[in-house]
């Protein structure tokens, strides 16, 4: 069994602040006795648009705000996940990157996001690549395994199933999940319609108002929120995950076992 916090804020064109904030809600995620603590999508910066702020932004993986980031995972003594602004190095795009960081500090996951939010009249492949089709890495605490997944993802269901196949029992989600009509509803639907279809937890951190939609939460396998937030602005919620949990449920709803297609890649040239 291990406790995952969930962490809710709204991070800013000032990385050293949200690098603050970073500090702020992993220790407040540990005091609660959380082992891996999330944070949001473009924790290390956001702005009103996606535009060429991010590019200027974007820092390597060894830049800067990673390096200080995981100084905050060892101070800690947690696994910490957020999201940042990936150079490229081509001057026009950085990519959407999650990098999970182990409590020595060191990067034992990423993921580079690979549907991107051309939609509800954003474009965010205007400076965003997107990230390869590869295997989904994963690392394990104990004996719960956890696998990465980025915002506009959960509208589609093969990339939860893919991590899944990867062998997660918990997927973390960090989201920007844009407000507006329904939208709300629409995250809270996907997210559990996503633990509910694989069998797995879903631990899913938004960004807080104005940024984001809030209502970060942790999902379990029968698709019933055991931790979640509201319209909070600075929050943690904690929960328990436990790879027990989802074998009992797999015996009761063996989905996964029953299913008769595979998920493959689709070559958007034809």
């Amino acid at each position: 069994m291990v406790q995952v916090a969930v962490a809710q804020f709204a991070p800013g064109q000032d990385k050293a602040e949200n690098l603050r904030s970073v500090a702020r809600l992993a220790a407040r995620g540990a005091a609660l006795g959380a082992r891996v603590v999330l944070l949001p999508e473009y924790t290390m910066f956001t702005a009103s648009r996606t535009d060429h702020r991010y590019v200027e932004a974007a820092e390597p993986l060894d830049g800067a705000f990673v390096s200080a980031a995981a100084d905050t995972a060892r101070r800690e003594g947690v696994h910490l996940v957020l999201g940042v602004n990936e150079r490229t190095g081509d001057g026009t795009h950085f990519t959407n990157t999650l990098v999970a960081l182990s409590p020595a500090g060191e990067r034992v996951a990423l993921y580079r996001k690979i549907h991107l939010y051309d939609a509800f009249g954003v474009r965010e492949s205007d400076v965003v690549a997107a990230g390869p089709v590869e295997k989904p890495e994963t690392f394990t605490v104990d004996d719960v395994t956890f696998g990465l997944q980025t915002c506009y993802d959960l509208r589609f269901p093969e990339i939860t199933r893919r991590i899944v196949d990867a062998g997660a029992h918990v997927v973390l989600l960090a989201a920007q999940w844009v407000p507006g009509p329904l939208k709300e509803e629409h995250w809270r639907t996907l997210a559990r319609a996503r633990a509910v279809e694989n069998t797995v937890y879903v631990a899913a951190a938004g960004q807080s108002a104005p940024t984001g939609a809030g209502n970060s939460m942790v999902i379990d396998p029968m698709g019933t929120p055991i931790a979640a937030l509201g319209e909070q602005t600075f929050e943690v919620a904690v929960a328990e995950v436990s790879a027990v949990r989802v074998e009992e449920v797999r015996m009761v709803n063996p989905a996964l076992e029953m299913r008769r297609f595979s998920v493959i890649a689709r070559d958007r040239s034809l």
